[in-house]
């Protein structure tokens, strides 16, 4: 991976060059940082600013996509107008797109279920957090003690097991938190292509970060669509992104270089 920043003149390019653009953002880690607890995560006024700046240049369409509900990215992030895809792309919303995946949809209240036996079986496990996200949930173990991890590890996979034994939910593990979600053929790679298809201007050049697991497949369906894909984090070899940026300070420096970029 290449440092964005250090990259930008090549970039800016290819920028100035699209006759669209169609920006992509994750939430928690890209556009803010990785905190203790879910409801700390709180979009910055500057950032929030150049959200709104850039979601209001024609030459662009602005979309946050997230493991969070759709519901709680549009109080988040409080934009009219731009996309929200929420549950990893599971249901989105805005530039013309009203999608619900049918089969995840179905299977919400076996994951409802799921949640209450979870809170029941981790009670007694200081610092687990379980949301229930309506066609997902998550299990969130950031502040939970060390010599409690394997307890909580061993509690989650017997409780979830006969749904995942079953074929009926896929696990996934992220920064510190297991994401548990329907067992269906559908990921943010899918739910990018859905909407570049839908995108209001023919193909627009794709720009997508992220920072996590559940990034990889949008990571592989940009690059494959020559788009550009960025990590948020440290350089490494695993994510399949062009790009990195260190942190969500520098995903907000980015999208400032964006912003003038479309209008130059």
């Amino acid at each position: 991976m290449r440092h964005l920043l250090s990259y930008w003149s090549v970039v800016a390019i290819r920028v100035r060059e699209a006759k669209n653009v169609l920006l992509l953002i994750d939430y928690d880690g890209t556009l803010t940082p990785i905190v203790e607890k879910p409801e700390l995560a709180i979009l910055s006024s500057e950032t929030k600013s150049i959200l709104q700046w850039l979601a209001e240049n024609p030459r662009l369409t602005l979309g946050i996509i997230s493991g969070r509900t759709m519901e709680d990215l549009r109080e988040r992030v409080g934009i009219n107008g731009i996309i929200y895809a929420g549950n990893h792309g599971l249901e989105i919303e805005g530039s013309g797109i009203s999608f619900v995946n049918s089969t995840a949809k179905r299977i919400e209240p076996l994951l409802h279920s799921l949640y209450q036996e979870l809170s029941n079986a981790l009670a007694n496990i200081k610092g687990a957090i379980i949301e229930d996200k309506g066609l997902t949930l998550s299990l969130h173990y950031r502040l939970v003690d060390e010599v409690h991890l394997a307890e909580l590890n061993k509690t989650f996979y017997r409780v979830t097991a006969p749904l995942s034994t079953s074929d009926k939910i896929r696990i996934t593990k992220g920064k510190k938190v297991y994401e548990v979600r329907p067992a269906v053929d559908w990921n943010k790679g899918k739910a990018i292509a859905l909407i570049v298809q839908k995108a209001r201007e023919g193909k627009p050049l794709t720009i997508f970060l992220g920072d996590d697991v559940t990034d990889y497949n949008g990571f592989r369906l940009v690059n494959e669509n020559a788009g550009i894909s960025v990590y948020v984090g440290e350089e490494t070899t695993e994510p399949v992104a062009q790009y990195f940026l260190y942190s969500p300070e520098e995903v907000h420096q980015f999208l400032g270089m964006l912003g003038n970029a479309l209008d130059s």
